[in-house]
C-alpha cells in the first residue's frame, strides 16, 4: 500500500464499521439464547468470521443479510459436536471467550489457530477454567491448540481475581458460569471492557458490578433479542487522531460506542489538547452510543499510565503516532499487554515509527516518546498486525514523501473498508 503525505483537511461525516468485540459477544450469546437474535450492523471480518464459523459447526443457524445477521439460538445446552477441530484463525477473542461456553459441553472440541495466535498464551483461561473443574488442556499448558474434554462432574462457580487486565479471560469465565452451580465472583484490579457483563445483562442473565467485584449466578435463561452494533471506537481511533493532527480538518463519526470502558482513547486525547466534542448520546441494547466530532487542534505531550490503560489498550500503537507529532514527551506505562497482541505492538510500532523519523525509545511496559514536527516517508513493516498497519497508515498522512506498508491487507482482520473510507476523505 502507497499513502502520500502532506495530507489536506479532513472534512465530512463517516461511519465506522460495528464494534468488534460486541460483535463477537452478539453471535455467541445470541446462539446460546433460547429463540431468535438480530444483530444488525454486525463487523464483517476475518475475525468475527471465525466465530460465526464456529457456531455454525456447532449446530446453529446463522444468515446473513448485508450487514444483519439472523441467530437461531439453540438454547445454552443446544450446540452439537463439531465435525474436526474449531480453527479461531487469528481470533484470540473467538478461541479465549468460546472456552468458557465449551467446557461446559457434553462433548470433546479442539480449537486450533493460526501461527500468531498459537503464540499468544491461553494458560490465562486454562487456571481459571480448571478451578472451575472443566477439563481443558492446552500445548505446554499455555498455548494452543486447546483441547477440551466433558467434565465428570459439574463444573462449579469460582472466586478469581484476574491476575492479568482481560476482559477475555473475564469473559470466559462469566460464560462458563452458566453451565455451573452457585455464584462466580471476579475481581478486578483494573477496569476493563464490559461488553459481556452488558450482554448477558440484555439478554436476561444478571450480572453486578459494586466497585471492580463482579458478581453472576448460574441458572440464566438467556432470551433472544434484537442487537444493534455501534461503531467500534477503537477503528474511530483512527480518524480521531487524522483529524486532530491535521490542519483544518473538522470530522464527524456517527453512531459510535461510546462505553466508559472504551473511551479512553477520547479521555487521552483531550489531556493531550484535542479538539473533540460527543454528541447525541443515547442507549441502545444496554450500550451508550453517540457522534463524536474532531477538530484539528495542535496535540501536546501527556503521561498514560494507570487504570486508564485498560480502556485504551488497542489504541496505544494510534496514540503513539500522536504523541510521535505532539510538542513535548509523552511517557506510556503499564502496557505490557501490548507485547501479547497480533504482534509485539511496544516493538513493532516503535521501530516503523523511529523509521520515519520519530523518537521512541521502549519500555519493557510502554515508551517515552519525544514529539517531532514532522515525519519521512518510509517503507514500513505491518507485522501482519491490523492495529500497526492502520496507525502506521496515519502516520504516512503526515510525513513528506509517499509512504510503502508492507502487508496491508491484515488490516481485514477488523476493517477491511479502511482504505476506502481514507481515501474518501483525503483525496
Amino acid at each position: 500500500m502507497l499513502i502520500k503525505g502532506n495530507a489536506n483537511k479532513l472534512i465530512g461525516e463517516i461511519m465506522v464499521p460495528g464494534d468488534k468485540s460486541i460483535s463477537h459477544r452478539s453471535i455467541m450469546i445470541g446462539s446460546l439464547a433460547n429463540g431468535n437474535t438480530v444483530v444488525r450492523n454486525i463487523l464483517k471480518s476475518e475475525d468475527v468470521s471465525m466465530t460465526i464459523d464456529a457456531f455454525r459447526r456447532m449446530g446453529v443457524d446463522i444468515e446473513y443479510d448485508r450487514n444483519d445477521v439472523y441467530i437461531k439460538g439453540k438454547g445454552i445446552n443446544g450446540l452439537k459436536q463439531p465435525e474436526g477441530i474449531l480453527d479461531c484463525g487469528n481470533s484470540g477473542t473467538t478461541m479465549r471467550i468460546i472456552s468458557g461456553i465449551l467446557v461446559g459441553q457434553k462433548f470433546s472440541t479442539t480449537l486450533t489457530g493460526d501461527k500468531s495466535l498459537s503464540k499468544r498464551p491461553m494458560d490465562r483461561i486454562i487456571i481459571p477454567l480448571r478451578k472451575m473443574n472443566a477439563n481443558i488442556s492446552g500445548r505446554e499448558d499455555k498455548y494452543s491448540p486447546i483441547n477440551i474434554k466433558p467434565v465428570r462432574t459439574n463444573l462449579k462457580t469460582i472466586k478469581y481475581k484476574l491476575p492479568v487486565a482481560s476482559a477475555q479471560v473475564k469473559s470466559s469465565i462469566l460464560l462458563a458460569t452458566l453451565y455451573a452451580r452457585g455464584t462466580t465472583t471476579i475481581i478486578e484490579n483494573k477496569i476493563t471492557r464490559d461488553h459481556t457483563e452488558r450482554m448477558l445483562n440484555y439478554f436476561g442473565c444478571p450480572v453486578i458490578n459494586e466497585n471492580g467485584i463482579i458478581y453472576m449466578g448460574s441458572n440464566c435463561n438467556l432470551e433472544g433479542r434484537n442487537v444493534y452494533v455501534p461503531g467500534d471506537i477503537s477503528s474511530a481511533a483512527y480518524f480521531i487522531v487524522a483529524a486532530s493532527l491535521i490542519k483544518d480538518s473538522n470530522l464527524i463519526i456517527r453512531n459510535v460506542s461510546i462505553n466508559p470502558t472504551r473511551i479512553g482513547i477520547i479521555h487521552v486525547l483531550k489531556k493531550m489538547k484535542a479538539d473533540i466534542k460527543i454528541l447525541n448520546k443515547r442507549i441502545l441494547n444496554n450500550e451508550p452510543i453517540g457522534d463524536i466530532q474532531v477538530k484539528y487542534s495542535p496535540l501536546v505531550g501527556a503521561n498514560i499510565e494507570g487504570e486508564i490503560i485498560g480502556t485504551l489498550i488497542d489504541e496505544i500503537p494510534i496514540i503513539a503516532v500522536a504523541a510521535s507529532l505532539a510538542e513535548g514527551t509523552t511517557v506510556i506505562k503499564n502496557a505490557e499487554e501490548l507485547k501479547y497482541k497480533e504482534s509485539n505492538r511496544i516493538s513493532s510500532i516503535s521501530k516503523e515509527l523511529n523509521k520515519m523519523g520519530a523518537n521512541i525509545v521502549e519500555l519493557h511496559d510502554g515508551m517515552i516518546i519525544e514529539g517531532k514536527r514532522n515525519l519521512v516517508a518510509a517503507t514500513l513493516n505491518s507485522y501482519n498486525d491490523h492495529r500497526i498497519a492502520m496507525a502506521l497508515s496515519i502516520a504516512a498522512l503526515r510525513a513528506e514523501g509517499q509512504t510503502r506498508i508492507r502487508d496491508f491487507e491484515c488490516i481485514d482482520v477488523s476493517y477491511p473498508n479502511f482504505y476506502n473510507t481514507l481515501y474518501k476523505l483525503y483525496l
